[in-house]
């Protein structure tokens, strides 16, 4: 992975945008570890995770695509690119994801915070 000095230090300063290349890109690398760049974190979620990741995400990218979403436009381009910028989002504005998309919300934090999944479930 190469990223600019320029684009990381502004995913860093402003943190109002939901645009952070740094998270993206290194997003991109974990949906890879299972061998795909496919927008289906399958190391990152159990299996019973998988079904419903499956469902919410193609509703949330059709939404994007009515903009009806305040997730940037650019997570309709595929399934990879909807992991990876709504995992800005997630990462940037937390609390603000957690609002306006719970059920993405859940998901992103099984992904990276496997330790609550426990708390999620209730």
């Amino acid at each position: 992975m190469i990223l600019s000095r320029k684009a990381l230090h502004h995913g860093i300063k402003n943190d109002t945008d939901q645009l952070n290349r740094g998270i993206d890109e290194f997003v991109h690398l974990l949906d890879k570890i299972d061998g795909a760049v496919d927008g289906l974190p399958d190391a990152l979620l159990d299996n019973s995770c998988i079904i419903p990741w499956l469902h919410v995400m193609p509703q949330e990218m059709e939404a994007i695509s009515r903009d009806e979403s305040d997730i940037r436009s650019y997570a309709a381009t595929d399934q990879a690119e909807f992991f990876a910028v709504s995992s800005e989002y997630f990462f940037s504005r937390p609390q603000l994801m957690r609002r306006r998309h719970p059920e993405i919300y859940k998901m992103l934090n099984l992904c990276f915070n496997p330790q609550k999944k426990k708390k999620l479930k209730s």
